[in-house]
């Protein structure tokens, strides 16, 4: 069984910190092979004779304009991977700078937002110098957003799947925008479906192993699966990025 994974590296990458730290080492230097095939031999893996095809890591570059260390970093992971045969395809997509207005909130305890409105001790006065209670504060902010993995996820897992590339499908991400080309692969072949954040799995991703063709499981990864599966270093003429 031909299997080809998918990883949403901007969801990987959040996920790996919210479970670790963004402060601690060990993590970010990740073996996504080495991750891939530890998948494999996980509880509730049923697929016999499964070996990785395809390893496809969808994430886009940083600005050096904005973070010169962090492009510098990137490019040594990047080229990591490569090296180390870590990865069969580099799909890039592209990180975008734009200004975003909305409305001062703070998060309920489900992390949905709750607008700020004025109230005292700080209230808003108009012109004639009346109070104006429950207006809404607004505010202008710099956004640096990636876009194109999960579009790229998508695509390289839909294209593989009716081209007959592989038998079997692991995807990582737990964004719900994958909803559809998931739901359809899983009419096709057998997936396994990876949440790499510590939250709650995106409901739009859930089924029955049963669903389509069958044989699917789902797993959420852990602190210890993430610094379990890390790149050897040095690696050739490249190091591990300091912090990292």
């Amino acid at each position: 069984m031909r299997v080809g994974v998918y990883i949403d590296g901007f969801n990987l990458y959040y996920g790996a910190r919210g479970h670790c730290g963004r402060g601690t080492a060990g993590w970010r230097w990740l073996d996504l092979r080495a991750l891939s095939a530890s998948l494999l031999a996980g509880p509730g893996v049923a697929w016999s004779g499964a070996v990785i095809e395809r390893v496809v890591y969808c994430t886009a570059r940083v600005s050096g304009r904005d973070n010169p260390t962090g492009q510098r970093d990137q490019d040594t992971y990047l080229r990591a991977l490569t090296q180390h045969g870590s990865v069969d395809e580099l799909s890039m997509g592209a990180y975008v700078s734009r200004i975003a207005t909305a409305p001062l909130a703070t998060p309920d305890r489900r992390g949905r937002p709750v607008l700020s409105r004025a109230d005292w001790p700080l209230m808003i006065r108009d012109s004639s110098g009346e109070a104006v209670p429950d207006a809404t504060f607004m505010a202008s902010v710099a956004r640096r957003e990636e876009k194109g993995s999960d579009v790229n996820v998508a695509s390289h897992l839909l294209i593989d799947v009716l081209e007959g590339n592989v038998d079997a499908a692991i995807v990582i991400s737990n964004d719900s925008d994958l909803a559809y080309p998931i739901g359809y692969a899983r009419t096709k072949v057998p997936l396994g479906l990876v949440n790499p954040t510590p939250g709650y799995p995106a409901g739009a991703l859930n089924g029955d192993t049963a669903d389509g063709v069958g044989g699917h499981w789902w797993h959420q990864l852990s602190a210890i699966e993430y610094q379990a599966a890390q790149l050897p270093t040095p690696l050739g003429r490249l190091s591990r990025p300091p912090g990292w």
